[in-house]
């Protein structure tokens, strides 16, 4: 059902994304939507673990440089029936990681010097087997898809918006009323697809990274105590980039956390704690 909802929710976003085109800016607008539906997923289909990487100046390490990390992601990928992804840390000190790459064979993860200084062994396990679960569910290449056409859409509106400012085509009627509203909520519906299809890949990565690790308490530890340490301090990383990760690496607090890529924390953490006592 999540896979059938995912696929719902990506082919609602690409329409929408053609449809605002067409409306926006006439015939040529819908040319313009396909082809930046057509080449934001080409894009996004063939480079996302790079650029995944590049944004989060992640640096790969060798089975030499971390070979504890190296142990984990082994023996989970075994467990998970996948193949080795390669390794990158970030130089952040916030705690937290994330999976990119088209497939699980074209796979990174990439955690950071926080976690690697703050985690122990059964909450980092906890933490690389939720990324990994993401690797065998293809969460990584959904989530990067929707997270482009979503950023395309918030552009085509903006550019809209400037164009009516500076004297652009314009429409009578219904029509214009059409277009206005597009201008001012286009990017607030991509915004609520992108979230609706993150929160759902978090929850089911959860559960999947927890049965892979055999261990759900090392997720739930884990998640508490890299809340507390994001809270205090934020990422300094794109906005753009923020959906990856395993918690938000930006403050989410007030107004903005209706708006956050992820679930909420303690929802999180009261589901793997039910899974404990299953």
């Amino acid at each position: 059902m999540n896979q059938l909802k995912t696929a719902a929710l990506l082919a609602l976003l690409t329409v929408l994304l053609i449809f605002a085109g067409d409306v926006l800016f006439g015939e040529g607008g819908l040319y313009i939507g396909i082809l930046l539906a057509g080449g934001m997923n080409f894009i996004a289909y063939w480079y996302s673990d790079r650029i995944a990487v590049k944004m989060t100046r992640s640096q790969p390490v060798t089975e030499q440089q971390a070979p504890e990390l190296y142990d984990i992601i082994k023996n989970l990928s075994s467990r998970a029936d996948l193949p080795m992804p390669a390794v990158y840390i970030s130089p952040s000190n916030q705690p937290n990681a994330f999976a990119a790459g088209r497939n699980p064979d074209n796979a990174v993860i990439s955690v950071t010097k926080g976690a690697v200084s703050l985690l122990n062994r059964e909450e980092l396990e906890g933490v690389l087997a939720h990324e990994m679960a993401h690797i065998k569910n293809r969460d990584i290449l959904i989530s990067t898809v929707a997270a482009v056409l979503a950023g395309a859409l918030a552009f085509l509106a903006r550019l809209a918006l400037w164009g009516s400012l500076f004297g652009g085509r314009s429409r009578s009627g219904g029509g214009q009323i059409i277009r206005l509203v597009l201008i001012i909520f286009a990017p607030l519906a991509a915004i609520l697809i992108r979230m609706a299809i993150s929160r759902s890949r978090e929850y089911e990565a959860d559960a999947a990274g927890a049965q892979i690790s055999g261990n759900p308490q090392g997720l739930a530890k884990a998640l508490q105590r890299m809340q507390q340490t994001v809270k205090q301090e934020p990422m300094e990383v794109n906005q753009a980039a923020a959906h990856m990760f395993i918690l938000n690496p930006l403050s989410a607090k007030g107004f903005n956390q209706l708006f956050s890529s992820h679930p909420p924390t303690e929802e999180r953490i009261s589901r793997l704690n039910a899974m404990e006592k299953e």
